[in-house]
């Protein structure tokens, strides 16, 4: 029997190796072809008295990467369709196809004849529950090997039964840890859990994986044998009343309630390990369902997942553009920005030539990539020749005839559109007329920038978010006469640094500096009405954002929210800017000394460590203070998630940026906007238009116009739309397949 995604080939030993190597796709993942052909080749095993077990492997550099995703967004959206018709058929439907995948692993491991999974590369989620499910697990001694469940990254969970084996083969703690985190496991962290029995070197993997079973692997899994305990002990004993009290008050104080596969999870695990096993697999299936039809587990999927695979595989590329293979890149600043674009394209085997006014200041530059890259060895995450390596990318220098040859240079020097000149021009002066030169602003319009220039085309924006080589988001700002060169040539460079590029259309603040300077903003309103800090700064992590308004002022500095602020006046006037949120700033500012992190002072104090910061007492002095009880708690979350929302649809009514897919993934990437909506627009799809609409009239009656509704929105209220129909990215077959 041939198969189209695996080959099957028995050995004179009676063992068959069946290798999974999916054509035309870069990584092994499951499809409904995928598991219809694993269904029929483990009745072929079965059936076959001369095959005696079966190794399971990759004939890629991966294992797998578990499931396609877009896989259960078709699932939902057949209930969806269904559910109208007959919602109880539906369910049963949605039902019966969540726990597909996990009958199928049931069906391998009771089958009768042993399996064993060699692992020689990323084996992630449904792959790794199908390792799980094998007898036995071999995983190659090598970097490349990572396994995890991570499902719960994009709001649902392990549902092919990750929840009942893992915390039958490790202890319950661990099992909880490496479920709720969806965290990535060594090979040898793995082996210490008891998740997988050996590593081998990878040369020998299915060799060694075959020895199992000639060795006389047993084909029943510990948890189908009499007199099976688990490890650590039962649910009602002590190490259990130990761990679950504190486990679910954990979960509430990381989640805040917000993401349900999280919650799902505990109950998949303490209900489970109360019954036995097949019970448990149709508990987790029930839960499975449930998260399934979650508002959060759709957003999630599309924004986490789908669209930003879209948006890594250059979805808004222009199409026609010769893809550019980078021999040589520029970067003109080697201050903390400039070092860190030098050190993400070195790091992605880029040579990189750092610019800046004097040799001793470049040299500096470099230094930072030292230092960052020595403390990535000592951690064990790179060896040493990777860093000698990385480093001899990197030449400093003072001197702009050291650019020629660049494809792309990216200027990062100080935010004066004067120093900005000079260093355009004098790069341009002696790089070949095809070069690609883009700005690493954030404030100043790129089409004024591009006036600098002698090829305004070739001239575009490629906006870095602090610190570079953590953050994953780069925002590619578009000038009135860039050109699809210049942009694909952008997009080019980002996705080979391993970063995530959105399209915007140029603006003051561009699309997330608009929306993270409307979430600080709320925030200082809050404040000068009396709200209390620390109230402040809980309420917007009960919404979902990582880090409270307050906190993330001080990290961008909030004498740089005084220069933003008085740079605004100068540029539209005096009534652009809050006066009241003015004075607070000036106040902090000007009378106090605090700037924020950076002098060890700010809206919080910052003790030396090992001490955690914490809220300045004297803010409570600066404005007559609100009773706690009296604050509508629920609402500070609702203002904080609502503004940033409207300001996210401004820009999609103005045009700046014109594909849901980056504003949702952008919100999120970049600064955290409550992942479980699903993104800034999401989270008004999710609401519904016209429901969200009538929250923000309710707000803007209560606090001012920053929460007018724009026209688009009410438009599309009117209407019944969402962003995804009224701005649908795919209209124009605007899709590069995910894997």
């Amino acid at each position: 029997m041939s198969y189209i995604n695996f080959t099957l080939d028995t050995d004179a030993d009676g063992i068959a190796l069946v290798t999974w190597n999916m054509p035309d796709r870069s990584m092994n993942v499951f499809t409904e072809e995928v598991m219809g052909e694993l269904d029929k080749i483990i009745d072929q095993v079965v059936a076959d008295a001369g095959i005696k077990g079966a190794v399971i492997t990759s004939g890629k550099d991966s294992f797998s990467g578990g499931a396609d995703l877009t896989m259960l967004q078709k699932m939902l959206a057949v209930f969806a369709k269904e559910k109208d018709k007959d919602p109880e058929k539906a369910a049963k439907l949605l039902f019966d196809n969540a726990g597909r995948m996990g009958g199928l692993w049931r069906k391998l491991e009771t089958s009768g004849k042993p399996w064993v999974s060699a692992i020689n590369g990323t084996c992630m989620g449904g792959a790794f529950e199908l390792s799980l499910a094998c007898h036995g697990r071999v995983a190659a001694d090598s970097d490349k090997v990572r396994m995890a469940l991570p499902e719960v990254k994009v709001g649902i969970f392990p549902g092919a039964g990750g929840t009942q084996r893992v915390p039958r083969l490790t202890d319950q703690q661990q099992a909880l840890q490496m479920l709720t985190s969806g965290q990535n496991l060594s090979p040898q962290k793995a082996k210490a859990m008891g998740l997988i029995h050996e590593i081998a070197e990878p040369a020998k993997l299915v060799e060694t994986a075959k020895a199992m079973i000639r060795n006389g692997l047993k084909a029943v899994q510990p948890w189908d044998e009499k007199g099976f305990k688990l490890p650590g002990g039962q649910i009602y004993s002590p190490a259990g009343f130990n761990l679950w009290p504190p486990a679910i008050a954990i979960l509430r104080r990381e989640t805040y309630g917000n993401y349900p596969a999280a919650a799902a999870i505990l109950k998949c695990v303490y209900e489970g390990l109360l019954v036995p096993f097949d019970t448990a697999l149709r508990i987790e299936q029930r839960y499975f369902t449930e998260i399934m039809r979650t508002r959060e587990a759709a957003a999630m999927i599309r924004s986490l997942f789908v669209s930003l695979q879209e948006l890594n595989k250059g979805a808004r590329r222009p199409a026609g553009v010769p893809e550019t293979k980078f021999k040589k890149i520029g970067i003109l600043g080697a201050g903390f920005m400039g070092a860190g674009i030098a050190y993400v394209t070195a790091n992605a085997g880029i040579p990189v030539v750092l610019l800046d006014r004097d040799i001793e200041s470049a040299q500096k530059g470099k230094a930072h990539s030292d230092s960052l890259v020595s403390d990535q060895v000592k951690k064990g995450r790179a060896k040493p020749e990777e860093k000698d390596k990385l480093l001899s990318l990197i030449t400093p220098t003072a001197d702009y005839a050291d650019l020629a040859g660049c494809d792309l240079v990216v200027e990062a020097v100080f935010e004066d559109s004067a120093v900005k000149k000079a260093a355009t021009e004098q790069a341009e002066a002696v790089l070949k007329s095809s070069a690609i030169f883009a700005s690493n602003t954030s404030t100043i319009p790129i089409t004024s920038l591009a006036k600098n220039s002698a090829r305004p085309k070739n001239f575009v924006g490629i906006h870095f978010f602090s610190p570079v080589d953590k953050m994953m988001l780069v925002e590619i700002i578009l000038g009135k006469k860039t050109g699809d060169k210049a942009l694909a040539t952008a997009i080019d460079f980002v996705r080979a640094i391993k970063k995530t590029p959105i399209v915007v259309n140029d603006t003051r603040g561009f699309y997330v500096n608009r929306c993270v300077l409307r979430y600080m903003s709320e925030a200082y309103k809050m404040l000068i009405e009396g709200v209390p800090a620390p109230m402040i700064e809980n309420a917007a992590k009960a919404a979902g954002m990582p880090v409270g308004p307050l906190a993330l002022t001080d990290e961008t500095a909030i004498d740089l929210a005084q220069k933003i602020m008085k740079q605004t006046i100068r540029d539209l006037g005096d009534k652009a800017v809050d006066h009241k949120q003015m004075a607070l700033i000036n106040t902090m500012v000007d009378d106090h000394g605090r700037f924020g992190r950076k002098n060890g002072k700010g809206f919080y104090d910052y003790p030396a460590k090992p001490a955690k910061k914490k809220l300045w007492p004297g803010l409570k002095d600066l404005y007559p203070q609100l009773e706690p009880e009296k604050v509508d708690y629920e609402e500070l979350q609702q203002r904080l998630l609502v503004t940033i929302a409207l300001e996210a649809a401004r820009v999609m009514e103005e045009g700046i940026v014109t594909d849901p897919r980056e504003a949702d993934v952008g919100s999120i990437l970049a600064f955290g906007f409550a992942p479980y909506t699903g993104g800034a627009l999401s989270y008004i799809d999710g609401i519904g238009a016209k429901r969200f609409v009538k929250i923000a009239k309710g707000l803007q009656k209560k606090y001012g116009a920053e929460f007018k509704a724009p026209k688009l929105l009410i438009d599309m209220a009117e209407k019944g739309e969402t962003f995804y129909e009224r701005f649908d990215p795919y209209a124009k077959g605007d899709v590069k397949q995910a894997a």
